[in-house]
């Protein structure tokens, strides 16, 4: 027979509370950081120095700025060589630097074309809004574009032109250009270029458009000596004049002291007037840019 087994007895329950259990700790966020994550990377804030050198080192690494660079240099320094040799040192030449007039002026066609492509191109390929998505500040964007390009259209425009009048003077017989005269055609001419460049780029902002920005500038730059052609009879001979005498060909030639007409502005003036046109186009860029979608 099976025998019963002994009932086992209940166990006393243990004495004192229970703890409960404690709930997770909060996740602590860091400061600074909207949902706790803090990057590994360190974060700097952006300044204009960034766009600043986002910009030259698109300037730099496209062909198109070596290309217009490079027939801008050849333009005004072969020209300018050929002027001088062609005039030689037989023949009295005053202004003694007036030679290298030509040269500049064809030059300054290629810093305008530069300066469209500088926003237009970015437009015509999307890459604007990359632009704009890496740096949501327009205005920086714009301020860092102008003067990395006027620096660059400066100081490349500066160096041919000083060299041009370092060959005139050296080769060609005349009176010893004044410091005046030396000031305004090297430093002169590279600020007026490169201001004609600056004007070249706030149309491209304006219109988007590379074509149409540079037509519009070849318009600006050309149109009115043309149209002075055509403007022949006595009725029209006032406003003949006023084109000859604010055009930009003939703004250049007052800066090389050979002005197309006595009646114009003289000295540094065709300076400020361009200066002035760019800083109203360049604020109207800005405006533009600021309150219309990419």
């Amino acid at each position: 027979m099976l025998q019963a087994q002994p009932p086992v007895a209940a166990q006393p329950p243990a004495q004192g509370p229970v703890p409960a259990a404690q709930p997770p700790a909060p996740h602590q966020p860091q400061p600074g950081y909207a949902g706790g994550y803090s990057s590994p990377i360190p974060v700097r804030p952006t300044h204009l120095g960034h766009a600043l050198a986002s910009e030259w080192t698109k300037i730099r690494s496209v062909r198109s700025t070596i290309w217009t660079l490079g027939v801008m240099l050849l333009l005004i320094v072969g020209i300018g060589l050929l002027g001088t040799l062609a005039a030689g040192s037989d023949r009295e030449m005053d202004p003694l630097l007036g030679v290298g007039f030509v040269g500049v002026l064809l030059g300054s066609l290629c810093v305008i074309t530069l300066g469209v492509l500088s926003i237009s191109s970015e437009y015509g390929t999307g890459m604007i809004r990359t632009t704009l998505t890496a740096c949501p500040s327009r205005m920086r964007v714009l301020t860092a574009k102008a003067l990395v390009f006027f620096a660059l259209a400066l100081v490349i425009t500066t160096v041919a032109t000083s060299l041009v009048a370092l060959l005139d003077s050296a080769m060609l017989n005349g009176p010893a250009p004044t410091t005046d005269q030396w000031l305004r055609a090297t430093v002169g001419a590279g600020l007026y270029v490169a201001l004609l460049g600056l004007l070249a780029l706030a149309v491209g902002t304006l219109l988007r458009h590379s074509a149409g920005a540079i037509s519009t500038m070849m318009a600006v730059v050309l149109l009115p000596m043309l149209l002075a052609l055509f403007l022949q009879g006595e009725s029209v001979k006032d406003l003949q004049r006023a084109l000859i005498e604010y055009s930009v060909p003939s703004a250049l030639a007052t800066l090389y002291g050979i002005p197309f007409l006595s009646t114009g502005p003289s000295g540094w003036t065709p300076l400020w007037i361009l200066a002035g046109v760019t800083a109203v186009v360049l604020g109207g860029a800005y405006a533009a840019l600021a309150q219309r979608d990419v």
